[in-house]
């Protein structure tokens, strides 16, 4: 379908946040085709939807969760965020395991979120391949959904970790910390013998010396995918609340040399100078849930505000609370505390999009991007009040306020 938003205020998100007052959007193949600052050029070949009065956003990305595998409605058949079997399982791919037709997607789609960034729990030191899929598509295929996969490796610090019975789990941080560096270790020494090798070949081929090709090194599908993210073609996530878990996820990641975004940073407000002096991006959250970790006794709202204070750059996401159909109440508690109305709206939209390396693609209001909007009653982040009315995932009508 090809439609016309018209008669909105349209909040872009682009690189100067600019706000058109009253402006129309057409979208034609699932792309935003045009930005019109009025209503007086709409082609005759679209279908008009007046939002008059109304904002126009784009989709919330949601940088970090685990829905689309935990659904707690059908019981322990629905579970299927942490393969426990081992503490280092890179293999495991999220697409493998999520459920388009959970309630996860229709609350996402209902709550304004547009793009999710899913994966494995946080059980394992090495989890696994998350992704990011959009929160609607026309088909029952989960391959419709995917934006990017894999997106990033999933690791973990802390308590998760520490008490999660695995057969061979650390009992203790230090344990945690040996168990990741042997992985990557071992993965450099992979990578080198298959450099050895191809270079052996290349030789023996070019002297046309084929008896002396040597024998080729077994394929391990782990270690290829830490090699991956040792070159720093997909980027590692690690999960750490406590501010010492940030520091050795820090130390962890420049040992390795490894392209790293911080997940949850529950007491990143402790340190935010630290990081922010070493470029480390944030993804906050979730900041609604309680004290059932030792980890998170020191949560609060007032983290985003002041990671972004010290010059760290920040999303906000859900981890798994609260539901999906509510997840603007994030932006707008993380506004209460402190944070900046333009820059909670890009923590939820470009920002987003940016920390999880698709920022060219979706979370603003370019022409040429996807057509991930949402139409809100009022402006989401400064008026928690405000209702969704539309949601558009690639163009398609996700979501609509009878």
């Amino acid at each position: 379908m090809t439609y016309a938003l018209t008669n909105g205020k349209i909040y872009t998100c682009n690189s100067t946040d600019e706000v058109i007052e009253s402006g129309t959007i057409i979208i034609r193949h699932g792309k935003i085709e045009k930005i019109l600052p009025n209503s007086d050029q709409i082609p005759t070949d679209v279908e008009v939807i007046d939002v008059q009065g109304k904002c126009i956003v784009p989709g919330f990305v949601n940088s970090h969760t685990h829905e689309g595998i935990f659904d707690g409605t059908v019981g322990e058949m629905g579970v299927d965020g942490n393969e426990a079997s081992f503490p280092t399982t890179p293999m495991l791919r999220v697409i493998d395991a999520i459920n388009i037709e959970g309630p996860a997607f229709k609350e996402s789609a209902k709550g304004g979120v547009t793009t999710i960034n899913t994966g494995p729990g946080s059980a394992n030191v090495i989890g696994g391949q998350f992704a990011l899929v959009k929160t609607y598509a026309k088909s029952n295929q989960v391959e419709d959904y995917i934006l990017k996969a894999p997106s990033a490796m999933k690791a973990a610090l802390g308590e998760n970790c520490k008490f999660t019975f695995t057969p061979n789990r650390a009992k203790t941080r230090m344990g945690i910390a040996a168990i990741f560096r042997k992985a990557f270790v071992e993965a450099q020494t992979y990578g080198r013998k298959w450099e050895e090798y191809s270079k052996k070949k290349h030789d023996a081929e070019e002297k046309n010396e084929l008896d002396k090709i040597p024998s080729c090194p077994d394929l391990d599908n782990d270690k290829e995918l830490l090699l991956k993210v040792l070159k720093r073609e997909i980027p590692i996530h690690i999960h750490c609340h406590q501010h010492n878990d940030i520091v050795t996820a820090i130390r962890l990641a420049e040992e390795f040399n490894l392209d790293l975004m911080i997940v949850h940073g529950t007491e990143g407000h402790k340190i935010a100078d630290f990081i922010a002096s070493k470029n480390i991006p944030v993804s906050v959250g979730p900041s609604l849930v309680g004290f059932h970790k030792s980890e998170l006794r020191h949560i609060t709202f007032d983290t985003p505000s002041i990671l972004h204070k010290a010059g760290v750059m920040i999303s906000i996401q859900s981890d798994m609370v609260p539901r999906p159909l509510y997840f603007q109440l994030l932006p707008c508690m993380a506004v209460k505390y402190g944070l900046p109305v333009v820059t909670a709206l890009r923590a939820v939209t470009i920002d987003a999009a940016k920390m999880c390396g698709v920022g060219d693609r979706i979370g603003s209001i370019e022409e040429g991007k996807d057509a991930d909007l949402v139409v809100w009653s009022a402006h989401p982040v400064k008026n928690f009040y405000a209702e969704n009315l539309l949601t558009m995932v690639d163009g398609n009508i996700a979501y609509r306020k009878e």
